[in-house]
């Protein structure tokens, strides 16, 4: 029986509860091989399947593949000759198989920590930009849908409490707009225990490098610990108004998300090299 369903069904489900998973496609078979062009498998981020692309050592080379594909976040295709086993190949059928193996992105998600002037902006902004927004805050008179509408997480806990409170993973991007160095000493390890794929901190850099200098010696946190922290936050525009400053942070954002630059892009060639 064909399992389409099944699988589509899972990867529907996967990406409604924003799970990591990824989608096995044959996209051409030639020759003897178990499974036809058009069968596909969904894997989750643990290993685990529905469905399959035929099974035996091969499928196990596309579930490697798979998992490698969500944590990089990139699509890949794959051939496999299934001739001889001596040589390396995965199978003896006789055939070759083509899989296309792409990751289901789940929707990006923002915490925003602290919600004055530039939290609210930025979670504005991101919320516009189409990602799900979380936003924080130890005041609840600043974090409730009265404050701030249409948001998808409204948080009240103390910022360092916020890891108990929300979840933070691979595809989190934690914006600490705080109101100063007694937020953040606490705050900057609970969220460097996290998976968050960016932790940004507002400040200048005369207060991260305080900052720095007091998370090493009370915390007993590295130079390669702290390296993950953003802060400055955000690119430098010279922006002054907080939906300025909420731009420079979502550049930030959207910079590294995709591997861009943060060029100009008249400094471009025409294949997106450095001139």
């Amino acid at each position: 029986m064909d399992d389409t369903l099944a699988v589509l069904q899972a990867a529907l489900e996967a990406q409604s509860q924003e799970l990591p998973a990824a989608l096995a496609t044959v996209v051409e078979a030639q020759g003897s091989v178990p499974r036809h062009a058009g069968s596909k498998m969904l894997v989750r981020e643990d290993g685990s399947i529905v469905g399959t692309v035929g099974g035996g050592a091969m499928e196990a080379l596309v579930i490697k593949e798979a998992i490698l594909s969500m944590r990089e976040g990139t699509p890949r295709t794959r051939s496999y000759t299934l001739n001889d086993i001596q040589a390396g190949d995965p199978g003896v059928c006789g055939g070759t198989v083509q899989v296309f193996i792409e990751p289901l992105i789940a929707v990006p998600r923002i915490l925003v920590i602290g919600m004055g002037h530039v939290g609210k902006a930025l979670a504005e902004l991101a919320r516009w930009m189409g990602f799900y927004v979380a936003i924080c805050d130890d005041r609840e008179a600043y974090c409730n849908p009265g404050y701030l509408p249409d948001m998808d997480e409204y948080v009240v806990c103390k910022p360092a409490d916020v890891i108990d409170q929300a979840r933070i993973d691979r595809n989190t991007y934690v914006a600490a707009v705080t109101r100063g160095m007694p937020v953040d000493l606490p705050l900057i390890p609970a969220l460097l225990a996290t998976e968050a794929a960016y932790i940004g901190l507002i400040g200048s850099r005369r207060r991260w490098t305080l900052t720095a200098k007091a998370l090493k010696a009370e915390r007993m946190l590295d130079d390669e610990a702290l390296r993950r922290v953003y802060s400055p936050i955000g690119l430098e525009l010279q922006a002054e108004t907080p939906r300025e400053i909420a731009i420079s942070i979502m550049a930030q954002i959207i910079m590294l998300r995709r591997g861009g630059s943060g060029q100009p892009m008249q400094w471009l060639d025409e294949e997106g090299e450095s001139e």
